[in-house]
């Protein structure tokens, strides 16, 4: 029996590579386990805790999630509602708060400038980027203030914020379209 033709056949070079690429689709796999796993005990730990972070009922919420996608664990947008110490309680997607937890390591961006954490203020458009905490929480690492533009100016992406039956802002905007309401008109294409 010789083995350097068994090693250099096109059989077992290709019985190799296919074991190779299994072993990758597995590692993908496991990955992408992992993330899911992180994502549903970050869920799990903020029902846990929703009423030590929200002052909600002492059961936590009384039912699963249901169909409902998993929260997301490692970061989140949205208003400062409330500034209590080290802790910030912001409004987010779909109305639901979310607790932010400030360390000394955590980074504050306004702009290009580093601001210190009693920089922020109720009302404040904040993005947030972290880890989650077995308290619900998310312990920031990185906050950005995201300032909204004034209404009415003209920028690339820019929606003017126009409620039906209220006058159209007036500047450098796009000539409205027929047989469109006022509001849906001033909408400028990305560039």
């Amino acid at each position: 029996m010789d083995f350097n033709k068994i090693f250099q056949s096109k059989l077992f070079k290709g019985s190799l590579l296919g074991i190779a690429g299994l072993i990758i689709l597995l590692l993908i796999f496991k990955a992408g386990m992992m993330v899911g796993i992180k994502k549903a005990d970050f869920s799990c730990r903020w029902s846990d805790n929703y009423h030590r972070n929200f002052g909600g009922p002492k059961g936590g919420f009384w039912g699963g999630f249901g169909d409902r996608d998993f929260m997301d664990a490692n970061g989140t947008f949205g208003q400062i509602i409330k500034i209590e110490g080290n802790l910030l309680t912001i409004k987010g997607n779909q109305n639901t708060e979310k607790v932010i937890l400030l360390n000394e390591s955590t980074v504050i961006k306004s702009m290009q400038d580093t601001i210190k954490a009693t920089d922020l203020k109720v009302d404040d458009n904040i993005v947030v980027i972290g880890e989650p905490n077995q308290a619900g929480q998310i312990a920031a690492k990185l906050i950005r203030i995201v300032p909204l533009p004034p209404i009415g100016q003209n920028q690339p992406g820019f929606i003017p914020q126009v409620a039906p039956n209220q006058p159209a802002p007036t500047g450098n905007l796009p000539q409205p379209t027929p047989n469109l309401p006022n509001y849906l008109n001033y909408k400028i294409l990305i560039k």
